[in-house]
């Protein structure tokens, strides 16, 4: 496969890059899979893949420290792989089986983990948003010094909740990164025909939230803004917009033909700016790793894949009686 070929070094380790080709290639394979199992059948209703993205959450996981929080919308599966999230539990709430983080019962997009601080996997466009500067007001009272990231996509970015957000976020100055994954397509209208912005992130500045775009095809690039955009929170500064421009291959979820654009565009993106054939790239052009090595780590990637498909498929489908649990909650979480 061609690649861009990168005109500087990274400025990351040898083991960082082997890290994040690790945790990419988990995402993709990961999410093949889940395109395989919905199309024999065991995974049922909507399902939209990260394919192309995994650069995004997994540069963004690099720049972020324990206790950093995490809510997203329905193209979740990524989220919750990078933050270290089991396979197994994610592949088996897919399936609706009771060993999933949601015991089976919330499905693809409604999964939550207060262990690796993910809340989510939200159904509604946009409406994850201010859910998010919820969680990093709870941080802001509590004077803990972390960080929310809350991921929203091109399309979301038109949502009025978005903007009643934001000015909330910037009154309060509160520690949280807003996260546009912008895979160029709302559903399957372009952002040339839904969008009046070229950059979306500068409509912070109506509210005086600093932003900027990134290369979302490189994990290095995200990685980098990350950190510039983390720093800027934890000192107290308020919210900061990552316009992330990134692309996903496949159709918006497992319904959509993806007709709206031409298989020429996909292939072009596959072939010249794929996030993970990027850091293979480096790894094998520095001689920080050799052809057998990347194998052998794909043949590991693949064996916790296929694990996980196999416990999805040999959990048991949560019983009757667990339809009237898990709705309501006695005691509120003290240490949010």
């Amino acid at each position: 496969m061609a690649t861009r070929k990168s005109a500087k070094k990274p400025n990351v380790s040898a083991d960082e890059l082997k890290s994040y080709y690790r945790d990419m290639l988990l995402i993709r394979r990961f999410e093949e899979k889940a395109g395989q199992l919905y199309g024999m059948g065991l995974i049922g209703g909507f399902c939209h893949l990260y394919i192309g993205q995994e650069a995004v959450v997994v540069g963004l996981e690099a720049a972020a420290e324990d206790g950093d929080k995490r809510i997203t919308t329905y193209r979740d599966h990524g989220h919750m792989l990078a933050c270290g999230m089991d396979p197994k539990g994610v592949m088996a709430e897919l399936t609706g089986r009771e060993g999933g983080y949601s015991k089976g019962k919330g499905g693809s997009m409604h999964m939550f983990s207060t262990e690796k601080d993910f809340y989510g996997g939200h159904g509604i466009v946009g409406a994850n948003v201010p859910l998010g500067a919820g969680l990093a007001f709870a941080d802001k009272y509590l004077e803990n010094n972390r960080v929310t990231f809350t991921y929203f996509g091109d399309g979301a970015a038109n949502q009025g909740q978005v903007y009643e957000t934001f000015n909330m976020a910037a009154l309060w100055d509160l520690p949280v990164v807003f996260v546009i994954e912008n895979n160029q397509y709302a559903m399957g209208t372009s952002q040339k025909r839904s969008t009046s912005t070229p950059d979306i992130y500068t409509r912070g500045e109506a509210f005086g939230i600093p932003g900027e775009a990134v290369d979302g095809m490189d994990v290095m690039a995200v990685k980098e803004a990350g950190e510039k955009a983390v720093a800027h929170c934890r000192a107290g500064k308020g919210p900061y917009i990552l316009e992330i421009k990134t692309y996903r291959y496949r159709g918006h979820s497992m319904s959509d033909p993806a007709k709206y654009r031409t298989r020429e565009e996909v292939q072009k993106m596959r072939e010249e700016k794929d996030a993970i054939e990027h850091v293979r790239d480096l790894l094998l052009s520095g001689k920080h790793a050799t052809e057998d090595e990347l194998k052998a780590i794909d043949k590991e990637i693949k064996g916790i894949v296929n694990e996980a498909a196999e416990f999805s498929k040999d959990s048991p489908e949560p019983s009757v009686e667990d339809l009237w649990t898990d709705i309501y909650t006695d005691v509120a979480p003290q240490n949010a």
